[in-house]
């Protein structure tokens, strides 16, 4: 989906329900940014406004393949059309970072993702965002949430660690039916709070929280061996006859 999808769904009845309990968990895991660097990734500008009055910087960048909008609608933009392979940004610039649409639609995950760890400070946080795989809002298309590739929480888990990212922490949210059906969306609280309790393997979307780790690189045991095998082998050289010996003979 586009921007003009995204931004045409979050106005929307539906879209505002959604954004509305994936914005309370979000704030929920980071209830305090004062003072934080602050990055919105993919389409997350529906879910930064609570941290422009704290954070110390909050920057919106959108994928260029998806196009971006002016964000916030008054004063100055905090918006920017980027290639996820390659963020305009320092390292280590920044303290938080959100993913909302963003990781099921990308083109180079794991290249994104390290460009999110690139430009994370040491000890610094992400939370991404994802349609889950078991849910009923990854197989219907009229949202945002269907389109893309969705995630199990152990899809999710190895491809952080694969990334250089330790998972911290687990969220889930939207479990109403995705219908914009004015009496559901009615009852969506009374969803969310049964869905948590009876099956919140069933959410439609999961959150996870992960810290930026950086690891020493040693070498395996079984390197270690086939290295001291090969030193073992080597073969000593041979010294050079020298000239009276070939006189000698």
């Amino acid at each position: 989906m586009d921007v003009i999808d995204l931004r045409d769904f979050y106005g929307r009845r539906l879209g505002r329900v959604a954004r509305q309990h994936i914005g309370r968990r979000i704030h929920a895991v980071w209830p305090d940014v004062t003072g934080l660097n602050v990055l919105g990734l993919g389409f997350a500008t529906p879910y930064l406004g609570p941290f422009k009055a704290r954070a110390q910087r909050v920057v919106g960048l959108m994928p260029a393949r998806q196009g971006v909008l002016h964000w916030p609608s008054e004063g100055k933009c905090l918006t920017g059309l980027v290639d996820e392979r390659e963020l305009p940004l320092d390292d280590e610039s920044m303290d938080r970072v959100l993913v909302v649409h963003g990781l099921e639609a990308s083109e180079a995950l794991r290249v994104m993702l390290r460009q999110i760890w690139r430009v994370l400070a040491p000890g610094g946080r992400v939370i991404i965002v994802v349609p889950n795989r078991r849910g009923l809002w990854a197989r219907r298309e009229a949202t945002p949430f269907g389109h893309g590739q969705p995630f199990s929480r152990g899809q999710l888990t190895q491809l952080l660690r694969e990334s250089m990212f330790s998972p911290s922490g687990w969220e889930v949210a939207l479990f109403a039916p995705p219908f914009d059906w004015r009496p559901l969306l009615r009852s969506a609280g009374a969803w969310e709070r049964v869905g948590h309790m009876l099956w919140p393997r069933f959410s439609g979307v999961i959150l996870v929280e992960a810290t930026k780790q950086i690891y020493a690189a040693t070498p395996s045991p079984v390197t270690q061996k086939v290295a001291q095998r090969v030193r073992a082998l080597a073969p000593l050289p041979v010294p050079a006859r020298s000239a009276s010996s070939f006189d000698e003979s």
